[in-house]
């Protein structure tokens, strides 16, 4: 695990758990309410290839952006206060912590807990090449299967799996990943493949 900062125009896996074991995702509004924390701290510094969210934790396939491609807080009308400079630009590992953080806090307003929720600091691991690419988005989207939640990855719905496959408007991004593997076909083919070789990156 690199608990470095992350590195502008690289491939990530991001992923944590909940402190001491505890169970992250409680009901349905949970899952639901992180993706729209993702959605609001993350899509404007990363473009987000697959992800699956468990009860206790959770993966993330993150393309970090380029500096020059992310926009300053002022364009993206965020956090802007009479304390920040709006042409200062939000950091990929800041918007991370702002995410973690902002969860915890609904979370333990919902249900009356304090501390932290995660454990620190959240983990990612640096992807280098497109075949760990691959591997690593199989690896998350098997997630389900291999913890016993489902038998086939299109029946889990907290996962980005049937997203990619699919023609509707969604945040991750299907071209890239599509382009990584070449194909539908063979991106369906690869997973098969996964499964049956129980093939894990790490």
């Amino acid at each position: 695990m690199d608990s470095s900062k992350l590195q502008y125009g690289e491939y990530y896996h991001i992923y944590n758990r909940g402190n001491n074991g505890e169970t992250l995702f409680k009901e349905q509004l949970n899952y639901t309410l992180f993706l729209e924390l993702y959605v609001k701290y993350i899509t404007c510094i990363a473009d987000t290839l697959a992800y699956c969210l468990m009860s206790n934790h959770f993966h993330i396939i993150v393309r970090i952006k380029e500096e020059k491609e992310i926009e300053t807080f002022s364009n993206l009308k965020m956090f802007v206060d009479k304390n920040n400079d709006v042409n200062k630009k939000p950091t990929p590992s800041s918007q991370f912590s702002h995410l973690f953080n902002a969860y915890t806090k609904s979370i333990n307003t919902a249900y009356q807990r304090t501390g932290s929720l995660f454990e620190h600091p959240f983990k990612r691991k640096i992807i280098e090449t497109e075949l760990y690419v691959q591997q690593s988005i199989a690896y998350v989207h098997n997630n389900p299967i291999k913890h016993s939640f489902v038998k086939k990855m299109y029946e889990y719905k907290w996962s980005s799996f049937n997203a990619i496959l699919s023609i509707k408007p969604s945040r991750i991004n299907r071209d890239l990943v599509i382009s990584i593997f070449g194909n539908k076909e063979y991106f369906l083919q690869y997973h098969g493949e996964f499964i049956e070789e129980s093939c894990e990156p790490y």
